[in-house]
């Protein structure tokens, strides 16, 4: 490494700051591989290239996106052997998939949700509604207090 830069370069806070991260998760992605390690300035600060803001943007998306970081740090080694492949797309549409059963998923949920809300529900292990959607009594094997329908039936004649 030569001792003077002289092209322009930036410090770690600012760095930081155009990226919008803190300065231990710029260290951190420098430990991971993410980003380069950087040169340093005579003073011994690390000195960024510009380039690195547009990196960590670059990560930040691709997390937004649903990629753990060891997904994005092979995908970023795929993008600087800087030769076409299909890498990127493969793993799109099997994220997209995993995103899909997340929504279903969180659809169940909420559908669960609503029916607790819409049934009065007052209890998760001993529930005093006439329609009880929550399983706790069938799944534990309690008995259930309110009577069958044929007793119910019964009872009225």
């Amino acid at each position: 490494m030569p001792p003077d830069i002289r092209e322009p370069y930036l410090r770690t806070g600012q760095v930081a700051e155009r990226a919008g991260v803190n300065i231990q998760t710029l260290r951190y992605y420098e430990r991971r591989g993410l980003i380069a390690e950087p040169r340093r300035s005579p003073g011994g600060h690390r000195a960024y290239p510009p380039e690195t803001v547009t990196l960590l943007g670059v990560i930040k998306a691709a997390q937004r996106l649903g990629f753990t970081l060891e997904e994005v740090a092979e995908l970023l080694e795929t993008g600087r052997r800087r030769h076409p492949s299909p890498d990127l797309q493969e793993r799109a549409k099997l994220k997209l998939a995993e995103i899909e059963a997340k929504i279903a998923g969180l659809h169940a949920i909420r559908d669960a949700l609503s029916q607790v809300i819409a049934a009065r529900c007052d209890s998760l292990t001993r529930c005093t509604c006439p329609d009880c959607p929550l399983p706790y009594a069938r799944l534990a094997g309690v008995p259930d207090p309110r009577p069958d329908d044929h007793v119910r039936s019964a009872r009225r004649r």
